[in-house]
């Protein structure tokens, strides 16, 4: 009952595990993996090693964490040992983050072989000049990375967008146009800050950071609610989701598949369990037959 199909991949359930939680390791992902989850998003990694911002590098806040990790990376060459050790029981999602049309290009062919989808990450709000959130808020940009991406590799290819743009309609049209098969929306929001009130200084050593987290679910919501009308390609609903209702919030917004982060720090990865077995038995007490029929019904009780 919870089975679904997209972009050609079957998913056992609509839960996938968010980008960046569980690091790099294949181990950590595998876990994830064999607590329900149908499939796993890798951390975001470059094509040359990132040390990333130092420590403290998050810090809880009312309603989630900010973090700044500064997209901290092994290195594609690096990375390419940990993708072959990731169980292909579950889809394979491996994030990938560049500064030019080029660099995602040359990422995407060299992994493509290793995984099942390629999510671009065009949105980290923390990331140092000239990657993240200042490409996924120049819609002419991202319609190149896209492209530039699509024309390297066989695989599906997801663009996650950064909610800090005028409009995110705008941007995930540029994506589709650029090829892109499924839009992620929505990445941590920001940045923001927390001051310490003993020492009057920044808490993260970056300063900033992106919010994640409970508190930022009503704007993803809205965010896949308004791209679900806009685009013709799958979307993936992200952000502040921690059990059964929130899942079926995104799929009445519009989401066809659903990504889980934050909530493990709370909840351990058996939240992937306990989420499917109440959706499950939400399903059963319903009208609806599949995840399918869930995609999109609040649009249509209007």
């Amino acid at each position: 009952m919870l089975e679904t199909n997209v972009c050609g991949l079957n998913f056992k359930n609509p839960l996938l595990l968010a980008a960046g939680v569980m690091g790099s390791h294949a181990s950590s992902l595998n876990w994830i993996l064999n607590s329900g989850a149908s499939g796993v998003v890798t951390k975001s990694f470059s094509i040359e090693p990132n040390p990333g911002y130092h420590n403290p590098t998050t810090v809880p806040v009312e309603g989630g964490i900010i973090n700044a990790i500064g997209l901290s990376s092994p290195g594609v060459e690096n990375f390419k040992e940990e993708l072959e050790q990731i169980d292909s029981k579950g889809v394979r999602v491996a994030s990938i983050y560049g500064a030019s049309p080029e660099e995602f290009s040359y990422l995407a062919s060299e992994i493509e072989d290793l995984i099942d989808v390629i999510e671009l990450n065009v949105s980290c709000p923390h990331a140092m000049c000239g990657y993240g959130s200042s490409i996924g808020q120049d819609p002419t940009l991202t319609e190149k990375i896209v492209k530039a991406t699509k024309e390297s590799c066989k695989v599906p290819v997801w663009t996650k967008l950064t909610p800090n743009v005028t409009s995110i309609s705008e941007i995930a049209i540029a994506a589709e146009k650029g090829g892109s098969d499924a839009i992620t929306l929505i990445n941590s929001l920001g940045p923001g800050m927390k001051i310490d009130i003993k020492t009057g200084n920044p808490i993260l050593s970056n300063k900033f950071g992106g919010m994640s987290g409970p508190a930022i679910k009503p704007i993803a919501l809205r965010c896949v609610w308004d791209v679900y009308d806009s685009v013709e390609i799958p979307v993936i609903g992200v952000g502040g989701i921690s059990n059964y209702k929130d899942v079926v919030e995104f799929l009445y917004a519009g989401a066809s598949l659903v990504q889980i982060g934050t909530s493990i720090m709370d909840y351990g990865p058996e939240i992937f369990k306990t989420i499917n077995t109440d959706l499950n038995e939400f399903i059963e007490n319903s009208d609806f037959n599949s995840i399918n029929d869930m995609v999109g019904y609040a649009h249509k009780k209007i």
